[in-house]
């Protein structure tokens, strides 16, 4: 199962509404916690997830908003007895905070701690790209390899079954039949999530050909002279990086606490998107992934 748990969407000030920022992709058997700000753990308890689904933490930056959930969250995982690795990803120079974060969680646990200095991947599909915020801070991109479906008729055509199957998947020919002449192309599936930023490259590579891409829309339009002193983008903004990428699906999050009303952020965000679908994500939504990408001919 790929779902998206959104746990919270406030940015720097939480609302009545909007907790601060925390979402949980589960994604075959992992589960990558991305950003928990304060509050994480109980937003966890009313989304009915247990920490133990957690795998990994993967930490944009290092201000309060993105990360003064961690150690409640490693405090409930130590208290769960969660047994597994827990591998916490964030930026080289958050360390000194990131020690402070874990040192306040109780309880014993696996964790493992993987700091990142530059562009490239962090663990198998799991990579990185910088951010232009007024610290720095990484965007995050799992990207699922392209792979092939096989197909019974084709298979049972060819004569193939039983033990050869494998064969044919391990070794790509069988008895001179290819592996392409029995399966389709399968795309792999792509997730970005780009958190504090203003308009930059790094942010258009984690957007390219996304399946679904998390954006921050902390501003409205009018408010794009704030967006540019703090480094965050608008509504449109986030529309054009997902127009630009080719994304499917854009879901808006982290919104200043001025606005209740969100439907004019979306909006002004599906008129920049071109073809993407433009979401608003809520306090405790649950986001089943897209369908995927239709196949090559």
């Amino acid at each position: 199962m790929r779902e998206l748990v959104v746990l919270g969407t406030a940015s720097q000030v939480p609302t009545r509404e909007r907790n601060q920022n925390g979402y949980l992709l589960l994604w075959d058997g992992e589960g990558f916690l991305f950003d928990p700000g304060e509050g994480t753990q109980r937003q966890m308890t009313l989304a009915g997830v247990a920490a133990s689904r957690i795998t990994r933490i993967c930490l944009t930056h290092v201000h309060g908003d993105h990360c003064y959930g961690v150690p409640g969250v490693l405090s409930r995982m130590a208290l769960d007895g969660v047994e597994h690795p827990v591998h916490l990803h964030y930026p080289a120079s958050g360390e000194p905070v990131v020690r402070a974060l874990v040192s306040l969680a109780s309880g014993r646990l696996d964790l493992r701690l993987h700091p990142h200095g530059a562009a490239g991947e962090v663990a198998p599909g799991l990579g990185v790209r910088p951010l232009r915020h007024r610290i720095e801070a990484f965007g995050y991109r799992l990207d699922e390899p392209d792979g092939r479906t096989l197909s019974p008729q084709r298979l049972a055509a060819a004569g193939i079954g039983g033990p050869d199957v494998g064969r044919l998947q391990r070794d790509g020919v069988l008895r001179g039949v290819p592996l392409e002449d029995v399966s389709e192309f399968r795309p792999g599936q792509r997730f970005a999530l780009v958190m504090d930023t203003a308009p930059c490259a790094g942010a258009e590579e984690l957007a390219e050909r996304a399946d679904l891409l998390v954006a921050e829309s902390t501003f409205a339009d009018a408010e794009a002279g704030l967006a540019r002193d703090y480094r965050h983008l608008t509504a449109g903004q986030a529309g054009s990086l997902a127009a630009t990428g080719g994304v499917r699906t854009l879901l808006l999050t982290h919104f200043s606490s001025r606005y209740r009303d969100l439907e004019p952020l979306r909006l002004q965000a599906q008129v920049r998107a071109g073809g993407a679908e433009v979401r608003v994500a809520r306090d405790l939504d649950r986001f089943r992934f897209p369908r995927r990408r239709a196949a090559r001919p």
